[in-house]
């Protein structure tokens, strides 16, 4: 009697092993974060100054942004080069995520997990491109036109750092949205008709997270729940396409794992 099949390169380690290997994969990603920044710390001035554009092109004339700490000028541009460093590294260290984890998969769920683990990555590239390239735009284009009479327009740069990183990451991983549902229809914890049936709630609970993670603005808070809202959409797209292509694989692992029946 054969007994079920065993994830491919499947290895018994102790929990030291699996320990070591973890702490060998986080030190990876620190190393792969501080070399980036390494190479990045002679562009800090030239990184926040393209990071500050979409908010300085709509200034007053006039106008310029402000430190209101003695160390913001250097320590600013410092963090921001950090964070930058930290966002570019996710690759890397979503490699070293699949590298851990990779030993304990089927191969039925490698050729699934592949693909998830590479559009998470452009997907959470693509919300920040999308952040900086059309909604801050937008927010600082309305901001500026409805400053006060009287009342000059200069932003703090940390305050202004710390409001773009917020919509950096926020967008980054509303993006995200897509590949969730995938994952969660694939390991089975929803099915698609479960996720059309809680729509209405869905499209609620965009708004309130965008209400959350945003800045407390109307403005930002809808550029970012009504994305998310149609991101589900194209997760239950593809949540789909998963599903029906996994049924048959599924049954037939079922079947291999049933013990032969007995000859009489």
């Amino acid at each position: 009697m054969t007994g079920p099949s065993l994830p491919e390169n499947d290895q018994h380690m102790p929990l030291v092993s699996h320990l070591t290997e973890l702490r060998t994969r986080l030190l990876r990603c620190v190393a792969a974060i501080f070399i980036i920044f390494a190479g990045l710390f002679a562009f800090t001035q030239q990184i926040y100054t393209f990071v500050s554009t979409p908010l300085r092109q709509y200034l007053p004339a006039g106008a310029t942004m402000i430190a209101t700490d003695v160390s913001s000028p250097f320590l600013t541009p410092l963090k921001l080069t950090m964070m930058v460093s930290l966002f570019l590294a996710i690759p890397v260290i979503l490699h070293q995520i699949w590298g851990f984890i990779a030993p304990g998969l089927y191969k039925h769920e490698k050729r699934v997990a592949v693909p998830l683990l590479i559009s998470s990555i452009l997907l959470f590239y693509t919300g920040m491109a999308f952040a900086y390239f059309f909604v801050f735009p937008l927010i600082f284009k309305f901001f500026a036109s409805a400053t006060p009479a009287g009342v000059e327009m200069m932003t703090d740069i940390t305050s202004y750092l710390d409001f773009v990183m917020t919509l950096f990451f926020a967008f980054g991983v509303a993006f995200e949205i897509p590949v969730a549902v995938v994952l969660l229809v694939w390991i089975g914890v929803v099915d698609v008709k479960y996720l059309k049936k809680i729509r209405p709630y869905v499209i609620i609970g965009c708004f309130v997270v965008g209400m959350i993670l945003t800045p407390p603005d109307i403005f930002s808070q809808t550029l970012l729940a009504v994305p998310m809202w149609m991101l589900f959409e194209v997760g239950i797209l593809f949540g789909s396409l998963v599903s029906k292509r996994e049924r048959p694989d599924e049954t037939v692992d079922d079947h291999n794992d049933q013990p032969p029946a007995t000859q009489p």
